[in-house]
Order: C-alpha cells, then sequence, then structure tokens
C-alpha cells in the first residue's frame, strides 16, 4: 500500500517556495503543508531568483506584503515569475481587503488567492489538487507533441508510410539545390511539399517565389516569368523585374509546369542552362541564381513521349523527383487530416471543438476521395459550419459523400435516436438513379437496364423523386 502524503519520503514530496518576511507565518504555513511538501523560504531577490532557476520547484506562495511597500509591487513580482516559469503554481497571499486585489492577481498569473491568516490544510489540498492536474496537462500536452512528430513534418500532415516516404525524400535534397519536380493528382498538396523543401533548406530565409502557370494567359506568363524593360511593349510604361529575378538566391516554385507553351519551355531552359536572364526588349541578360522546383498533376513522361513537353527540359528539371500518394492510398492519415482542419476551422469560426460520429468517421475513411486532401478540407469546413451542437453526425455530410457510401455498401448508419426509414430509402434510391443517370449520361432506358427494372418503372421513379 503506497504511503499517504502524512508520511512521502523527501524524495517523493513535492518542492514548494513561501515568498515572505514574516519568519513566524512561514514557521506555521511550513509546519502545515510539510506533511505533503518541502517547504522552501525566500526572502530577498537573490533567493527569489534562485527559485525560480530551480526546476525542482513546483509552486511559489508569495506574500504581497513581503514586497515593496504595498501590495501592487507584489503584483508586479508575479508577473515576472509567470513570464518566467508557466508550470509554476503561483499562490498570492495579503491581509488587504481590497476588492480589486484578487482579480490583479489572478490576471498576473496567480492559480490562487487567500487572504491572511492562511488555511494551512486548505492550502495544502488545493496545491496538491493543482499540481495534479497541471502534471495531467503538461503531459497531455506532451502525449499530443509525441504524436504530431511522429505523424507531421515541416507542416505536412500524415504517419503512413507513404507520407514518411515523401518526408524522407524533403530530407534527403534539403541540402541541396538540386531541381526538384513533385508529381501526384490534384489536391495530394505538392505546394505544401514545396513549401517544405524550403523551409527545412539552406535557402530558407530568401525569396520563395510561387507560380501557378495554369493561372495566367499565355500573353501575360512571359512578362510575369521574365520580367520586362520600359517600353517591351505597349502598356509597359516602367521595367519591370520577373519573377525569375525576384527569386534570386532563393527558389521559385511553377507549378503546373506542363501548361507552358513550347516557346516558353524553350526559354526556362535556356535560363537553367546558362543562369542567365534577361527580360522582355531588354538587350543583357543578368546572372541568376536560384533553385527551382516544379510540380505537376500530369503523366510527365508521356507529355515528353507525346512531344508536348521538351525532352532537355525534363531532364534539367527532373533531378529528383518526389511523388506525394493520393489520399486513397494513405488512408490512415484521414482521422489526422481531420482533426487538423476540425481544430483550424472551429478555431477560425470561433466555434468549441467538435466531435465526430464513430460512424462518420468510418464513411469518410472508405470514401475515395477523388479530390484528395482539398476535398477532404473543404468536407471538415463544411461540416464545421454547417452543424450546430457539439457533435458532428454523418447526416450533416454533404450528398454526394452519403450516396458514394451507401451505394458501395460501405456504412448502415442507425443512430440511438433512430431513423426514418422511408426518407433513407428515398435516399438510397436517388443515389443509385443518379448513378445510373450519370453513367448513361442521362439516357433513362439504358439506366433502367444498368438497374435491371423496367424501363416505365424508371421513369416512374424519376418523375417521383424529380430526377
Amino acid at each position: 500500500m503506497p504511503p499517504s502524503d502524512n508520511h512521502l519520503p523527501a524524495a517523493d514530496r513535492h518542492s514548494i517556495a513561501i515568498i515572505t518576511l514574516a519568519e513566524d507565518m512561514f514557521r506555521e504555513m511550513r509546519r502545515q503543508l510539510s506533511p505533503a511538501f518541502l517547504v522552501k523560504l525566500a526572502s530577498n531577490e537573490e533567493q527569489i531568483k534562485g527559485l525560480i532557476d530551480d526546476p525542482d520547484i513546483h509552486g511559489i506562495v508569495l506574500d504581497l506584503e513581503s514586497i515593496g511597500e504595498e501590495p501592487a509591487d507584489g503584483i508586479d513580482v508575479l508577473v515576472e515569475i509567470r513570464r518566467l516559469r508557466e508550470d509554476l503554481i503561483l499562490v498570492a497571499i495579503t491581509e488587504s481587503t481590497s476588492s480589486e486585489l484578487p482579480l490583479q492577481a489572478t490576471q498576473a498569473g496567480a492559480d490562487h488567492f487567500f487572504l491572511k491568516p492562511v488555511d494551512g490544510e486548505q492550502l495544502r489540498v488545493l496545491l496538491l489538487q493543482t499540481i495534479e492536474k497541471r502534471a495531467l496537462q503538461f503531459e497531455g500536452q506532451w502525449l499530443l507533441q509525441q504524436v504530431e512528430n511522429r505523424s507531421a513534418f515541416a507542416g505536412l500532415i500524415g504517419g503512413s508510410e507513404a507520407m514518411r516516404k515523401v518526408y524522407r525524400a524533403i530530407e534527403a535534397v534539403a541540402g541541396s539545390n538540386a531541381n526538384v519536380v513533385i508529381r501526384g493528382e490534384s489536391g495530394v498538396g505538392k505546394e505544401l511539399v514545396a513549401h517544405a523543401i524550403v523551409q527545412t533548406g539552406e535557402r530558407r530565409d530568401q525569396p520563395y517565389i510561387c507560380l501557378n502557370c495554369s493561372a495566367l494567359p499565355e500573353s501575360l506568363i512571359e512578362s510575369e516569368l521574365f520580367g520586362y524593360e520600359k517600353g517591351a511593349f505597349t502598356g509597359a510604361d516602367t521595367a519591370k523585374p520577373g519573377m525569375i529575378e525576384a527569386a534570386q538566391a532563393g527558389t521559385l516554385f511553377l507549378d503546373e509546369i506542363t501548361t507552358l507553351h513550347h516557346g516558353l519551355q524553350s526559354k526556362l531552359l535556356r535560363v537553367l542552362q546558362d543562369r542567365m536572364v534577361q527580360r522582355l526588349g531588354g538587350r543583357t541578360a543578368k546572372k541568376i541564381d536560384f533553385r527551382l522546383i516544379t510540380a505537376t498533376n500530369d503523366d510527365l513522361d508521356a507529355m515528353v513521349r507525346i512531344g508536348r513537353f521538351r525532352e532537355d527540359l525534363y531532364y534539367r528539371i527532373h533531378v529528383v523527383p518526389i511523388f506525394v500518394p493520393p489520399l486513397r492510398d494513405r488512408q490512415g492519415d484521414i482521422p489526422l487530416l481531420v482533426e487538423h482542419f476540425l481544430r483550424l476551422y472551429c478555431t477560425s469560426n470561433k466555434k468549441p471543438v467538435k466531435q465526430l460520429q464513430p460512424e462518420l468517421m468510418e464513411i469518410l475513411e472508405a470514401y475515395s476521395w477523388p479530390g484528395n486532401v482539398r476535398e477532404l478540407e473543404n468536407v471538415v469546413q463544411r461540416l464545421v459550419i454547417m452543424s450546430d451542437g457539439p457533435v458532428i453526425a454523418a447526416h450533416h455530410l454533404p450528398q454526394q459523400l452519403l450516396s458514394s457510401s451507401v451505394a458501395s455498401q460501405e456504412a448502415v448508419l442507425i443512430p440511438e435516436s433512430g431513423v426514418d426509414f422511408d426518407a433513407e430509402m428515398e435516399r438510397i434510391e436517388i443515389a443509385y438513379l443518379s448513378a445510373a443517370l450519370r453513367r448513361t449520361n442521362g439516357k433513362k432506358t439504358a439506366a433502367a437496364n444498368l438497374l435491371r427494372i423496367d424501363p416505365q418503372r424508371m421513369k416512374y421513379l424519376c418523375r417521383k423523386l424529380k430526377l
């Protein structure tokens, strides 16, 4: 049987310091607290500093009358102690009956406030409870940090082996200046991988310039990349450096690089070969030093084979390829991503962090996520906004996701409150009929054949369900 706190050995007792000039009060408080605590005295500035620097001290009881000429001086000391030691339990004691002092002490960082004479037994119990609670909080934070350390890397989230391969690749290229091409489907987070490479690399403190090549028309993208001199074309009233120049000593990230037309591909190749850039309308080239990271959701090898992408540029940018897996290939990461997005959007929408029904998480994990992480993020954001209570239920999910779940027989949801059977059956009918009509481009007879039902019944159901 473990010893009670009345008989704890010194090594098992928490250390508490009392800052006071009143030695009689200190002796009495030490007598009352000593069964559970090792109690130390601090009565001058040097001793107080020593207490703050002592990692074995769990709490400090501060006599506000022992600091300066009035209790307000003790409040300033509380602020400083809290600034230096967030982990300490701070208790303020005073003989002042000012109604404002308790609030001031709390705002300064005090966990508790007592009027003299202090009830030692009450203080002892309160200290033990607070220390235990604080220990659990710090343990929880530590455990959460360990989970995040194992499942996140430079802003990327995922603990699956597929994502660990991505992390290892990022670490491998971080110390080099090699060109990197990031490949993967739309929505997998290629731009986040690019950012992670920059943040872990040697150029992290230098410019990081990003351009989505598909976001600008061909008539603009050349001037954005290479810049132009005054008078280079109609409307060029002043000279402007391009993004390549802006990336000097840093990193240039070109997303959707396969959308560049052949002329621009040739100019970019020349920049990479010569390490020189010339503005539109310019007569001289400028020496340039930057790292190039590119990304695409196209099959780059196929683009080269069919002549859509220059082979020589391919070999220039394809020094280190990194493949970002689709979400369907790392479904074990879905709970981590959902938790991250829940916190993010609950916080941004000023809502308490919500909980998910277990059945809802089953649906999220089973869904194929054609839009990958971007689609999942959008769904979670919608769930946070559209749900009122503290728990998000399956019926809050978008119809498309529910229909997919039902059609593939991935989950049957019967909450404790029961279901509206007719409404659920109608939802299932809508899901199957909609899927069949999409498959047959809206041809009802073909859809009926696909569902193995009579065409007349198909027409009746479409009228009934307003499809």
